[in-house]
């Protein structure tokens, strides 16, 4: 059976924390580097319900997406973060969090995302720099559909894709065919969309200003919720896991579901 290290290191090779933002925290925050692994949980946030189906799962290990603190200067039971990893490192799980290095690398959140909304990449949206073969990764992508669609058929494909409860929309009156896409919370990215040329732009948590600037820019624009526009990727996690470390047991996390919407 593989170590927590060796699942720290496979990551590292694929998903590097080099390529992650500057305000991030990614890679292996909680951890017993020697333990082996059997049984692993994959979820997008590691909350108080998914450590305890870690628990009762029996897993040696947790990858996330969004990392389990951000800023830790102490560990105590005194507040909920210090708890979580408190909580962790008691039941022996380790904790491995993929975050913006996810959003930015190829085959991550954003091409993930783009495939489900039914378009081909053509670029980065916010490159922040390139591989060694000059191909370019960052924040974001753009893209552009085998042919255009009305703007109402293309927000039904993807509430339906990304299985979201709702979305807040504005429509621009065009047709969907150039559009781009930032997994998570990418309202301040409209500018780079618009400049991109895209007719549609869907990414999640975008304040209101930004649905005024979208209707001055004539640009279709998609809230499609911040947990259903990167939750996409949870199963490409799970297929790395199960690809690299055949005989380790991989479970998606089932307690860590889209908070409730109405519309």
């Amino acid at each position: 059976m593989p170590t927590v290290a060796e699942i720290a290191d496979y990551f590292e090779n694929r998903v590097p924390v080099r390529l992650k933002s500057d305000f991030d925290n990614a890679g292996l925050l909680v951890g017993i580097t020697v333990a082996e692994v059997k049984r692993v949980l994959v979820a997008l946030d590691i909350t108080d319900d998914v450590i305890s189906e870690a628990i009762s799962f029996g897993a040696e290990l947790i990858v996330s997406h969004h990392p389990v603190f951000f800023e830790l200067k102490s560990i105590t039971d005194s507040d909920s973060v210090g708890r979580k990893a408190v909580r962790l490192l008691t039941n022996k799980i380790s904790a491995i969090c993929l975050h913006t290095n996810l959003d930015s690398v190829g085959g991550g959140v954003n091409d993930v995302l783009m495939s489900k909304l039914g378009g081909r990449v053509t670029g980065v949206l916010l490159p922040a720099g390139e591989y060694p073969d000059g191909i370019p990764y960052g924040i974001g992508r753009t893209g552009k559909l085998p042919a255009p669609v009305p703007f109402e058929r293309f927000a039904e494909t993807v509430k339906s894709a990304l299985k979201t409860t709702c979305l807040k929309c504005h429509n621009a009156g065009r047709d969907v065919e150039y559009i781009a896409c930032c997994g998570g919370s990418g309202g301040d990215e409209l500018d780079a969309a618009v400049k991109a040329g895209c007719d549609t732009y869907v990414t999640s948590d975008i304040k209101y200003h930004r649905f005024l600037y979208a209707k001055e820019y004539g640009i279709n624009l998609i809230d499609g919720d911040h947990f259903s526009t990167e939750n996409v990727v949870i199963p490409v996690i799970s297929g790395m896991l199960r690809e690299a470390f055949r005989d380790l047991d991989v479970k998606i996390s089932e307690t860590h579901k889209q908070t409730a919407v109405f519309c």
